[in-house]
């Protein structure tokens, strides 16, 4: 090693020559090196004091060659950095070859099958003069036979037949032109990106397809993509139930396959499945699976209770080894998730390629560039934990929020009856694997000594308000949905605390603090620790401090991401924060509906250049009004307690009320952040505050005491119409107005109707009077609507009306009255049409 000195001559070393050290100094400055790389003056000449063999060198020739050294540190890791970037476009390079090569090929066939459409359709044009339609009949006899192939047996010869058709196929879709593939709205490839995702544009079922390159070996690949369950959030379990060898050295494996609901609105999804492992003869490893019907005369699996038994077309992973290293990996996910199962309003969820590219294709991607990163970096991160350990407990708040949703027997979930109406379910679960790890005993010597678990769950519509912005709203503002003595009582099941103790009061929490735990690579999953701080008081009025701990998990805030879903899911942990540590999450998961509609198609440029331009928003391209605010998404709710058996109808009734009011408190924080907020067109479309708004409130209010001589408010009509619009919005009754039309609509709710009728105030413009009413409530309100207009109000029985969601409310009584103008100069009266 040498330094240049450029402190002239000095210990006989000439001007622009080099100082030379011998193997022993530079080992002593490496040493020191490695400790700090930027040490001081003082310790540079402490460590000439230290380091006899260093004395001949003055500290400035020291601090030289610490410049030095860390320049070339710097260098060196900038060329590796440069390396694995070149690595990386030379594998995107030969994927996007591959993709222009597939391309012609479909651009070849397309010509061909345009040349061979329009002769067809000259020789049907002449064919038509003459009567004999015989050749018509057999040639579509003919395609029909292609269609449906012969029924194979169940033997291992006839899976195996099965087997190969399926890696036929499924290389046609990875590969070849069997499918046609347009480029995912949002995705840009390059050296940064995920790879190259795309979706199916007018095939059969909803598919999608991706290449990358991971820095994995294909054998490991393979592993982490079997095991699904380990990174596809909605699988639930994959049974092995038979492995077949074959002599091509390949298995052949007979799999069922379970999803979770993503919601409380649809039931859960299950495959039959044969999978097919082969090695190809280029090397490449290849994983398929197809759906094993009765049309194939293979094995049967009987359909399973509670789930509805969808068909995976030709599926799987290609996965080739890379030079230098890693693996380029193709994907194609290919389903039928049979959408007429749902509700109408969830179909967009079943019938969206994009929706599967988000959850699965682009799911598993992610799941093996994170593991990659994990394995180069290999430290350790928050809190002491690996990441491997922290990506588990993520898994594991991910999977007890999805069994506490879905609710499954088999798990020893069931319904408890509800105390007339229907907008929330409580279940309750007593089996000793949900209780296994709760009744354990802590550091501090309390133990939890719940013998059950129950849970609170719900759906609501949300309109017009982005997913990723009420998701970031409710994890940085907890205070404005959540309630203290509820999180105390969690909090309880897993440690008892001060706040526990009976006779405590629990005070509140006054500062939310969140500290990050791990993030993925693309910071589209977050994992951090909440520590909610503030102060008790003990039965004798002495203050003491206050503190719990939640572990929670955070996905989906990126508001361009297209088809993803927005959760929240946590769940109160003790402080030691054990990896096996119990947990019951709870949480919000919210999903876009309209991000469903595909708008994609094969004409549209979804290049770089493209993606880049910038217009005015009349040229945008239909996909764009995703992005706009302007959508419908489903929350679905889900809360888990622990207790004791005696407890149940106590906490049940608890649950009920706690779930009432986070859905009356988001729906209020819906409505504030929509980005439309309330419209300006028809009917009232204000936001509450306006004078337009205070006006209507003033008019609903003293019309109802001008007909029924009473006051509609406890607190009549003092103050300002500011107070008298806040009052009426938070009065317990629900209070609607509706316009006098052909096909009259609603234009105002308060909170409470809101709420009964499961939606915003912005939605409420879409929903007719008729729609709420069944037939009973349709006859009761024609018979007294003449006496309506003629006294100017009427009262009607109690009855049921249906939500927006189509479920059937109760109610007690319900008073009908005319919002009259009263102007205060005149003192007259006047009839509102609307």
């Amino acid at each position: 090693m040498a330094m240049s000195c450029k402190d002239g001559n000095k210990h006989g070393i000439d001007n622009g020559k080099y100082v030379r050290y011998t193997p022993e100094q530079v080992e002593a400055l490496e040493r020191l090196y490695h400790e700090c790389p930027k040490p001081s003056s003082i310790r540079r000449q402490q460590l000439i004091r230290e380091c006899p063999i260093l004395s001949n060198i003055e500290p400035k020739q020291i601090k030289v060659w610490f410049q030095n050294r860390r320049c070339r540190e710097k260098q060196r890791k900038e060329s590796s950095r440069l390396q694995a970037v070149n690595r990386k476009l030379t594998a995107m390079n030969k994927l996007l070859m591959e993709e222009n090569d597939r391309l012609q090929k479909q651009v070849s066939q397309l010509v061909y099958e345009n040349g061979y459409f329009r002769q067809h359709t000259q020789s049907t044009t002449l064919g038509a003069k003459d009567t004999n339609c015989e050749p018509v009949v057999t040639s579509g006899q003919h395609n029909l036979t292609s269609q449906h192939p012969p029924p194979r047996d169940a033997s291992p010869a006839g899976l195996l037949s099965i087997a190969e058709e399926t890696l036929t196929e499924f290389l046609s879709k990875a590969t070849g032109t069997a499918v046609e593939w347009v480029q995912m709205p949002g995705m840009k490839p390059g050296p940064d990106s995920i790879g190259i995702v795309a979706i199916s544009h007018g095939c059969p079922g909803v598919a999608a397809r991706a290449c990358g390159l991971v820095g994995l070996e294909p054998t490991r690949v393979a592993e982490i993509l079997k095991d699904q369950p380990s990174w596809f959030r909605d699988c639930r379990a994959v049974d092995v139930l038979n492995v077949l060898p074959t002599a091509n050295g390949g298995t052949i494996e007979l799999l069922y396959m379970q999803l979770y609901a993503p919601t409380t609105l649809a039931p859960a999804r299950d495959f039959w499945l044969l999978r097919y492992t082969s090695v190809l003869e280029d090397g490449s490893l290849v994983i398929c699976e197809r759906s094993l019907k009765n049309t194939q005369n293979g094995p049967t699996m009987p359909p399973v209770q509670h789930f509805v038994r969808a068909e995976m077309l030709p599926s799987g992973y290609l996965i080739r080894p890379c030079e230098g290293g890693g693996s380029i990996i193709h994907i194609v996910d290919h389903m039928d998730l049979e959408p007429w199962s749902v509700p109408e309003v969830l179909r967009p969820l079943y019938e969206s390629s994009t929706v599967l590219a988000q959850k699965m294709t682009m799911a598993a991607l992610r799941q093996l560039r994170q593991i990659a990163h994990e394995v180069s970096q290999s430290n350790v991160t928050g809190w002491g934990r690996r990441p491997a350990a922290l990506r588990a407990l993520g898994q594991r708040l991910t999977r007890g929020f999805n069994e506490a949703l879905n609710g499954f027997n088999d798990e020893g979930w069931s319904v408890m009856g509800n105390d007339g109406m229907d907008d929330v379910t409580i279940l309750v679960n007593s089996s000793p694997d949900k209780l296994m790890g709760l009744n354990i005993s802590f550091a501090n010597g309390f133990s939890s000594i719940s013998n059950a678990v129950l849970c609170a769950r719900a759906s609501m519509l949300l309109q017009n308000v982005p997913p990723a912005i009420l998701l970031r709203f409710l994890r940085e503002h907890r205070s404005e949905w959540a309630d203290n003595n509820i999180d105390a009582y969690s909090a309880a099941a897993v440690k008892v605390g001060p706040w526990s103790l009976p006779g405590s009061r629990v005070g509140s929490f006054a500062n939310q603090v969140i500290l990050p735990l791990a993030h993925t690579i693309e910071h589209e999953e977050l994992l951090e620790v909440i520590k909610l701080e503030g102060v008790g008081h003990t039965p004798e009025d002495a203050i003491i401090p206050r503190e719990m701990f939640l572990l929670q998990l955070c996905s989906g805030m990126d508001e361009n991401a297209i088809g993803t879903c927005a959760e929240l899911i946590f769940a109160p942990i003790d402080a030691s924060f054990a990896d096996d540590a119990p947990l019951l999450p709870s949480g919000f998961r919210i999903i876009p509906l309209d991000s469903g509609k595909e708008t994609s198609s094969p004409n549209r440029t979804l290049d770089l250049a493209s993606a880049l331009e910038i217009g005015p928003a009349g040229n945008r391209a239909p996909n764009d009004a995703v992005n706009s605010g302007c959508t419908r998404s489903v929350m679905t709710i889900a809360f888990e307690f622990a207790f004791e058996s005696h407890m149940q109808e106590h906490v049940a009734s608890m649950a009920r009320q706690y779930v009432r009011s986070i859905i009356s408190s988001v729906q209020r924080v819906a409505l504030a952040l929509s980005p439309s907020h309330l419209s300006s067109h028809g009917g009232l479309r204000s936001p509450l505050g306006t004078p337009e708004a205070q006006t209507l409130a003033r008019w609903i209010c003293n019309s109802y005491r001008c007909y029924l001589g009473v006051e509609l408010l406890k607190s009549g009509n003092e103050g300002g119409g500011e107070l008298v619009l806040k009052t009426l919005w938070h009065h317990s009754d629900a209070i609607m107005c509706c316009s006098l039309k052909a096909l009259p609509v609603f234009t105002f709710a308060n909170q409470a109707g809101l709420d009964m009728l499961e939606t915003t105030l912005v939605a409420l413009q879409d929903i007719t009077l008729e729609k709420i009413f069944d037939d009973h409530g349709k006859k009761t309100l024609c018979s007294e609507f003449p006496q309506i207009m003629q006294q100017g109000f009427a009262c009607l029985q109690g009855g049921i009306c249906l939500s927006s969601m189509g479920r059937p409310v109760s109610y007690e009584r319900a008073v009908a009255w005319k919002p009259v103008i009263i102007d205060t100069e005149l003192q007259a009266y006047q009839l509102v049409k609307d």
